[in-house]
């Protein structure tokens, strides 16, 4: 899958010529910050994890951090991330380029509040070298979320 599935899920909406790639990686914040010029926190890095034996999608600023306690008393687990081989399997994307756009069937997503602070956020296209450009109220829509979460800190 990776960023074709989500070339071709944004190229539904009429939305694919927004899709940014790199000659640079933008698989971490910290290089995708760097790619994009802009704070880390803009980022929105999503997070894979198992949850009740199913996969759920998570995508938090870039300077969040999973607060293990509040995961547990939303989710009613304790957070376990999906391993990179998981991620590929279960979500359709690669660590490095994990994205709620273009996902496997099943896959649930939601939006932690970290998020909420800014008005537009950079989440990644399937790829360790992409991004798209998405104002809040578009992340909401395109990500298929459930919701917001908050089970971060930061």
């Amino acid at each position: 899958m990776s960023i074709e599935a989500t070339r071709a899920y944004f190229g539904g909406l009429g939305m694919a010529g927004r899709i940014l790639e790199f000659e640079v990686s933008s698989a971490t914040v910290e290089l995708a910050a760097k790619a994009l010029g802009c704070e880390p926190a803009r980022i929105g890095k999503t997070l894979s994890f198992n949850v009740k034996g199913e996969p759920v999608l998570i995508v938090f600023a870039g300077d969040a951090r999973v607060d293990n306690v509040k995961f547990k008393n939303h989710f009613g687990v304790k957070a376990k991330m999906l391993s990179p081989d998981e991620a590929v399997e279960l979500i359709g994307h690669a660590v490095g380029g994990v994205c709620p756009f273009g996902v496997k069937e099943g896959v649930k997503a939601y939006l932690d509040v970290s998020l909420q602070r800014f008005e537009t956020v950079y989440p990644a296209c399937g790829s360790g070298n992409s991004a798209i450009h998405l104002s809040i109220p578009e992340l909401v829509r395109y990500s298929n979320s459930l919701g917001w979460v908050d089970v971060a800190k930061y």
